[in-house]
């Protein structure tokens, strides 16, 4: 096997504060703005989620001479759409606009209503007048029944992909490892949607189909690290469990290195050459490859040292108490032996007198 880095001897558990408070920080600042953005006004989501979960009409818009986000919104409030949501995009001369979807009930999930919403968009459009030059380059539209039925599907596979995890590592090694390398995919997971909302990147089903990709490749990369912390757990007998952690991270370090190397670069080339079709999906999959490479090292095995640290003392303790009780058990019996042998040798004695 090709190794890039050799007799490394990096102590990586004592930083684990600093990067347990780290990740903190990352995960509090994505929370805080889905929580911010959903709060205020002004048109936002706490998630910039595509037509594929939330109905209504996304309308992709170019101009000749750009308006302000602000007129736009005003002219299709004057029209009569509430609620419109418009982004730029990376072109200077482009906007997004999502438009909800109008009326309610059966009435909202007729194809009519979604043709509506459209026709309301280009109205006020050409509201703003010829010099501006609209044009609108696409338009998607999605029911709400088939936008709630995708959006539950996505939460829903995802969570059955960390259950399925969990059981599998706990069912190969210890609970205390499938433990801590869920929470690490949840980390992950929750780091990559923080950015999302924190850079408003459209989520769609590409990005959830990049999500799923990173609970494997981040689960792989553990299971790595985990199994030769188990093997040297069984070379080495008398080491600490903290010292067989570093040593086991130091061990895999160039298989991590080399691994996420070809997928960073592979994932790169996706980012800068891929277009706007495959962008959520790419810079899913570009975050989360960096996230988490970082958080098998910072996160799952602190956190599996931590759960081990307080899973010993239990079981030594309830190993005590076993013991214990088995040898007050063999104490009884052996003063009740004791009794019943005094008792026949003194009715013996009596038989004979």
């Amino acid at each position: 096997m090709i190794r890039l880095l050799h007799n490394v001897k990096i102590d990586w558990l004592s930083q684990r504060r600093f990067w347990l408070v780290f990740s903190s920080l990352l995960m509090l600042a994505g929370l805080g703005s889905a929580v911010a953005r959903q709060l205020s006004g002004g048109g936002t989501d706490a998630f910039n989620l595509g037509v594929d979960f939330k109905s209504g009409t996304l309308m992709t818009v170019s101009f000749q001479q750009r308006p302000s986000d602000d007129a736009i919104r005003t002219a299709l409030e004057q029209k009569g759409v509430q609620g419109a949501i418009v982004q730029s995009t990376e072109k200077p001369n482009e906007v997004l606009i999502k438009v909800p979807q109008q009326g309610s009930g059966e009435q909202a999930q007729a194809q009519a209503q979604v043709d509506a919403g459209q026709a309301k968009a280009n109205e006020a459009l050409a509201s703003l007048g010829s010099e501006v030059g609209a044009k609108n380059e696409k338009t998607d539209a999605v029911s709400p029944a088939a936008g709630r039925a995708l959006r539950n599907q996505a939460i829903a596979v995802t969570l059955l992909a960390l259950v399925g995890v969990l059981l599998y590592i706990g069912s190969r090694f210890e609970w205390t490892y499938g433990a801590a390398a869920v929470i690490t995919v949840f980390h992950d997971v929750l780091v990559t949607l923080g950015i999302f909302s924190i850079m408003q990147w459209e989520i769609d089903l590409t990005v959830i189909a990049a999500l799923l990709t990173l609970v494997g490749f981040s689960v792989n990369d553990t299971i790595v690290t985990f199994d030769r912390i188990r093997e040297n757990l069984r070379l080495h007998r008398r080491t600490s469990l903290y010292d067989l952690t570093n040593e086991a991270i130091n061990q895999t370090l160039s298989r991590t290195v080399i691994t996420a190397g070809l997928v960073f670069f592979s994932v790169l080339a996706l980012v800068v050459f891929g277009g706007d079709v495959l962008r959520g999906f790419s810079l899913a999959l570009f975050i989360g490859i960096i996230v988490g490479t970082y958080s098998t090292i910072a996160i799952a095995t602190p956190l599996m040292v931590w759960l081990q640290r307080r899973v010993e003392p239990v079981k030594r303790t309830t190993t005590a108490r076993a013991g214990g009780a088995s040898a007050s058990e063999n104490t009884t019996s052996s003063a009740r032996s004791a009794k019943a042998k005094a008792a026949a040798r003194g009715s013996q004695r009596a038989a004979r007198s």
